[in-house]
């Protein structure tokens, strides 16, 4: 570790030598690379975290960069996964970091790889699905969650730390959400950056051993109309199937995981196989479709509207629907089962 690189953060008391040796050993899991996880990869990397894995379905498009820090237009153009771009960006920040990069969704199957080692989990995600898998796998497995959640000008994070704070199911019900997102009532990039920093903080404080400092609320911000909120993270729900029941439900399979609309987005993902070779099926779609192909993904795009975005993992995002059925229904016509 070149301490010189560190040498202000090390001056600030909490952290000094011990603190960010403590960092330099420590490894991080972060969930997305939007506009939540492009950030807390900024800070995470600058500050010498050891390692950082990071997972994200998705690639950049050019509405992104309003508050995507991390991208820019060469990325949009070679349409690359966000992870990986990610990656290119935060390598060139700190070398010392080892950044490993997943161009994926978060499952049922892949959660417990994915923890493994990893010391805290930060949520960079955009839907409850997602976060309450991230929640019950955390308090299985004893990791603390910096969850963070923004829109439009408002925003809300919490850190959990499993046997000493309630869990995410505690103050937030599954299907409790307004159905507000992003892409339906926008968002301004200050309320990303600075939610985003409130996640960082409190996981340098727990990575460096100064848990005496921790803010144990659920911070509720809105940049816009000047409202700052902070609820006590009491005991936990007597009920709650995950940190007092331990049933983790979030943990269990079901059938519907293979199919899941990303609200607000008008696109349905389709994940039913476990790999998928571009090269084959970018012959195939030439037949039918406008079809272009990258290292990473290939996008067809059919003249009634609708659009094939498919990833090596086999994850397949039918683009111009939020219809289950529909999306369903293109997806046997041109791939099948």
């Amino acid at each position: 570790m070149d301490s010189s690189r560190y040498s202000r953060q090390m001056l600030f008391a909490p952290i000094g030598e011990n603190g960010q040796q403590r960092l330099s050993a420590s490894s991080a899991l972060v969930v997305g690379a939007g506009a939540l996880g492009t950030v807390i990869g900024n800070h995470l990397v600058r500050a010498g975290i050891g390692k950082i894995r990071l997972i994200d379905r998705d690639y950049v498009e050019l509405s992104n960069l309003q508050r995507q820090m991390m991208f820019d237009e060469e990325d949009v153009r070679q349409v690359l996964p966000k992870a990986v771009a990610a990656k290119h960006k935060l390598e060139k920040i700190n070398s010392e970091v080892v950044v490993e990069a997943i161009v994926g969704n978060v499952t049922v199957d892949n959660i417990d790889e994915l923890l493994n080692d990893v010391d805290v989990v930060l949520d960079g995600t955009d839907n409850f699905s997602t976060r309450f898998l991230l929640n019950d796998a955390c308090f299985k497995y004893q990791v603390p969650f910096s969850y963070g959640g923004i829109v439009s000008s408002r925003g809300l994070t919490a850190f959990f730390v499993p046997q000493k704070t309630s869990c995410l199911r505690c103050i937030t019900k599954e299907g409790a959400g307004n159905g507000q997102t992003c892409d339906t009532v926008g968002v301004i990039s200050p309320a990303v950056d600075m939610i985003s920093s409130f996640q960082v903080t409190e996981t340098l404080k727990y990575l460096t051993g100064n848990e005496q400092a921790l803010r144990n609320t659920l911070k509720t911000i809105d940049v816009w109309y000047n409202r700052d909120y902070d609820m006590k993270l009491n005991m936990s729900d007597v009920d709650c199937p995950t940190c007092r029941q331990h049933k983790f439900p979030a943990l269990q399979k079901n059938a519907n995981d293979e199919e899941t609309v990303l609200c607000g987005r008008d696109t349905v993902q389709i994940h039913r196989k476990s790999s998928i070779s571009l090269e084959q099926w970018e012959v195939q779609f030439a037949k039918v479709a406008s079809v272009k192909r990258t290292p990473f993904l290939l996008k067809a795009s059919f003249p009634e509207g609708i659009h094939f975005v498919m990833f090596k993992d086999g994850r397949v995002l039918v683009k111009g629907t939020e219809d289950r059925v529909q999306a369903r229904t293109w997806y046997d016509r041109y791939i099948g089962s």
